[in-house]
């Protein structure tokens, strides 16, 4: 890699780490999105209201400097010039017809656009085209208008439940679930962030708008596809369609970007069996389907993740126990947790210890391995905190 384009890098991989620490159980949503945008790509954030979606979409395009950002609500009655531009009244009075596009989606390099899924039909067509091609047809019927859009991060409470709105879930190539904070420890720091002093000023690490042009359109697109990796994406797509599984042609296509812009942000000039990973990411339609790719993938790319998946049926299990168990008696909760939940959770939490060390230094990915970490820590500070009484605020995130 060239000089300015691992500066890029460094200087991304900087604002992950710094977003990944203002917001709580986020760290594979926020590398991702920054991802999906070095590769040009859209995304979807699929989750409840108030898991920060709009603001973490807010704060990391404020790391670009230069970048104009524009977002909007939508609703069925959205019509198209409000997302695209109102028209000129004072023109109108001279008899000419015109729109204001500054300050709107034609003129923006991010895109935050929440219920993505209720864009009206009005405005359909014209959110494909901006979408698809960055272009913006104007309501007089004038030349087409290139919009300099870099990548727009959708959000929604819900998948989309017509062909409309299906028209546009199939051109946001990468889909993010995202819940409510699941660890006490992490709620409890929530809390105390909202009622406590502002704290001194974080490090804030920010990137030119032509830095990140330029490894969008030039330094992404030079990272190498080795032969070892095209023939894994072959095994995988036969592997997802034993599975009932299939992906468009031009997602797989379009999913290449991805891995070769993953490995752009690692600082690598070639794309490396760990970057199959944010494919997890592309090749579902429906949350329920999301496992199943998951699995499929890592099982090809990382042995270490595949038994972290195991391990956390264990965790998700011993929390479906104590979900039964709500209303019982502290000392029938007392007890399971002293036969049963204690010595699962303290070896689960060892094996994925030791898998993330063993991870980490062969090289490889350790996301899902933290990603079930960070399960077996929240179902492990439940039992604590609802079946042994412990407050959430004394527990500590580590074994």
């Amino acid at each position: 890699m060239a000089g300015d384009a691992q500066d890029t890098a460094l200087r991304l991989r900087a604002v992950c780490e710094e977003l990944s620490e203002r917001f709580f159980e986020r760290d594979d949503v926020v590398r991702t999105l920054v991802v999906t945008l070095l590769a040009g790509q859209h995304s979807l954030v699929l989750g409840p209201p108030g898991t920060a979606k709009s603001e973490l979409a807010r704060e990391l395009t404020g790391r670009i400097d230069g970048a104009a950002y524009w977002e909007i609500l939508l609703s069925k009655f959205t019509a198209p010039t409000r997302m695209f531009g109102p028209i000129d009244v004072a023109a109108l009075a001279r008899g000419e017809y015109r729109q204001v596009y500054d300050g709107r989606a034609t003129t923006a390099h991010v895109a935050f656009i929440d219920e993505i899924f209720k864009c009206s039909t009005a405005a359909l067509n014209e959110t494909l085209g901006y979408l698809n091609e960055r272009i913006y047809h104007p309501e007089n019927g004038g030349a087409p208008i290139h919009c300099p859009l870099i990548g727009a991060i959708t959000a929604s409470n819900e998948l989309p439940d017509g062909e409309d709105s299906a028209a546009i879930y199939d051109r946001l190539l990468v889909r993010i679930e995202v819940g409510y904070l699941e660890d006490p420890s992490n709620f409890a720091a929530l809390v105390r962030s909202a009622v406590g002093r502002p704290a001194e000023s974080a490090p804030r690490t920010t990137l030119e708008l032509g830095a990140l042009r330029r490894a969008v359109t030039e330094g992404v697109s030079a990272v190498d596809v080795p032969d070892a990796i095209v023939d894994a994406v072959v095994t995988l797509r036969a592997a997802l369609r034993r599975k009932e599984l299939v992906a468009s042609d031009r997602r797989w296509r379009q999913a290449v970007g991805l891995l070769q812009a993953s490995a752009y942000l690692d600082g690598r000039t070639e794309v490396a069996e760990t970057d199959l990973s944010v494919l997890t990411h592309v090749l579902w339609d429906s949350p329920a389907q999301r496992p199943v790719v998951e699995r499929e993938v890592l099982h090809l790319v990382n042995p270490d993740a595949k038994e972290a998946l195991d391990l956390a049926d264990v965790v998700e299990e011993l929390e479906a126990q104590l979900d039964a168990m709500a209303g019982q008696s502290r000392e029938a909760l007392s007890e399971w947790v002293i036969k049963n939940a204690h010595h699962k959770l303290a070896m689960a939490g060892k094996r994925l210890e030791r898998l993330r060390e063993e991870a980490a230094g062969a090289g490889r990915s350790t996301a899902a391995i933290d990603r079930v970490t960070g399960r077996q820590r929240a179902v492990r500070a439940r039992v604590l905190t609802e079946a042994l009484g412990v407050d959430a605020s004394m527990v500590p995130t580590q074994l």
